[in-house]
Formats: structure tokens, C-alpha cells, sequence
């Protein structure tokens, strides 16, 4: 962690929040509650991957498109097994959610489908990118960014953020944290990959508590920060690095969960 003040919060801090807030009922408004509905994890990883593709402006615009989207594929596997490029493009014609547009939207189903075919399922095909020796994720989601393109295999021309290009990855380390992880708020399903290779889903709304807490002095949501801040909530959690992601992103988010008044309580215990 580069930083040279102790974090501003205690393991005990993290538990009493994750105690808290870490409970599905509340989940909602989230995305991740598309994903409860499916009990079959090849269903759950596309469902997941629609979600956390489109996780990002008003959360009351994000559920309208997610579940736009998912109408078009009540069996989401089935379904883009046996969909093509042009049937796809004709179930999603005229769709788009703020900058994401149909185009991008069928350019990530189809990559879906096309790693499907070569491994079998989507987390065969992350696994595949995934070794022993890796400390975290990041050479695996790399990997697995690539897979989606266009078939030129320039990862420029992927639907997803690449973090070979500095991207924090906030969705797809999301998407990670849904399938990978498994207590009463993340349903999991990708047994193969271990938690503790986890990046924390960065966004600003994250960065700013983290700079408060002192689990990092950095000012960018890059994927630089991401890895400090992964590296410092390891500190506490070893084996489960994001397992306070769900829980410190209430605060700010839910009308009784108020961030200013847990950050200034935080640094007044601490200091004290």
C-alpha cells in the first residue's frame, strides 16, 4: 500500500459493516439482482455479464435496460446458442443505454458466444487465462478482454475497457466479484477461480472512500489505484480481498447508510 499513515478504519470496522449492509435484501436498486433469478451458472455468467456491462449511470436507467435485454432471452444460454450475429442484431435494433449503443451491445454477445463455443462456458474461458503464480486477476481479465474481439484480435476493438490500457475494469472486476464470490449478496458460480485473486470494482464513488480511509493517496480510478486498494483491503481480508465491496458501497447509496457521517466517525475513533 503506498501510503505512509495506517488505514483510517479496522478489520472490526469492516466486519461491523459487512454484518450490516452485506445482506441481499439490501441488494436493491442493483444490478445484481438480475442474477438471483437464474439457478443455472451458464445462464447466471451471461446474465451477469449483460448487467455489469450496462452498470453505470442512474441505477433506475441501468434495471430499464438490463431488463430490456434480458426480455429478448428468457433462456440466456440457450438463446445465444442458437442466435447469430444478424439475429441478434435484429432482437436488440434501436437499443441503447447512455453512450452503449446496439451495435456495442451485440459486439459483446457475440464474443460471449464465440468464447461459449471454443471453451464451453465463460468462466471456462476466464479459467483459461488464469494461473497459479498470478498474485491477482489482471492477467486473466486481460485475456479475457481480448477474447472479445472482433475477430481481429486487436483488443482495441473489444466492446470491454482493456487494463493493458489503464482502465480500472470497475464493470468487469464487478462482474468478477458476482461470479466468483459466494455469501448472501454474491450468488458466485465460478468455483475455479479463487476470491483472493479479486480486484476491487473501482469507480470514483469507491476511490473517494478509500482515500478517506487511507488505502490509498491516489487521485485516479485507474487500474494502478485498483490494485493499491485490492492490496490494502488484503491486509485485512487475505483469502476475500472485495469481500467489503458490496457493504462500503452502500454508504452513499442507501438513504440510511450516510458516507460523510461514517467517514467522520471513522477518522475520529482512529484518531482517538
Amino acid at each position: 500500500m503506498n501510503t505512509d499513515a495506517a488505514p483510517a478504519i479496522s478489520k472490526d470496522a469492516l466486519e461491523e459493516l459487512y454484518t450490516r449492509y452485506n445482506r441481499r435484501e439490501m441488494a436493491h436498486p442493483d444490478p445484481i439482482e438480475f442474477l438471483y433469478g437464474y439457478e443455472d451458472v451458464r445462464d447466471r455468467e451471461i446474465v451477469a455479464l449483460v448487467a455489469s456491462f450496462l452498470a453505470y449511470g442512474r441505477v433506475a436507467q441501468i434495471l430499464k435496460s438490463v431488463q430490456r435485454v434480458l426480455a429478448q432471452m428468457p433462456e440466456p444460454a440457450i438463446f445465444l446458442e442458437r442466435s447469430s450475429p444478424d439475429t441478434l442484431r435484429r432482437a436488440f435494433a434501436g437499443f441503447k443505454h447512455r453512450f452503449t449503443t446496439a451495435e456495442a451491445l451485440v459486439a459483446l454477445l457475440v464474443g460471449a458466444r464465440r468464447l461459449i463455443h471454443l471453451y464451453g462456458s465463460l468462466g471456462a474461458a476466464f479459467g483459461a487465462g488464469l494461473c497459479d503464480e498470478h498474485e491477482t486477476v489482471l492477467p486473466a481479465l486481460s485475456a479475457f478482454v481480448c477474447g472479445f474481439t472482433d475477430g481481429t484480435g486487436a483488443p482495441q476493438n473489444s466492446p470491454l475497457p482493456s487494463p493493458a490500457h489503464g482502465s480500472a475494469c470497475k464493470r468487469l472486476n464487478l462482474f468478477l466479484r458476482w461470479m466468483v464470490r459466494r455469501d448472501a449478496v454474491d450468488p458466485g458460480g465460478w468455483v475455479d477461480v479463487p476470491p483472493s485473486k479479486l480486484l476491487v470494482p473501482l469507480d470514483t464513488h469507491m476511490l473517494r472512500i478509500s482515500r478517506a480511509l487511507r488505502l490509498t493517496r491516489r487521485k485516479r480510478a485507474d487500474i494502478r489505484t485498483a490494485q493499491e486498494v485490492s492490496a490494502a483491503f488484503r491486509r485485512f481480508s487475505p483469502e476475500d480481498p472485495v469481500r467489503y465491496d458490496f457493504a462500503l458501497t452502500r454508504l452513499g447509496i442507501r438513504r440510511d447508510a450516510d458516507l460523510d457521517a461514517f467517514l467522520a466517525d471513522r477518522l475520529r475513533l482512529e484518531a482517538t
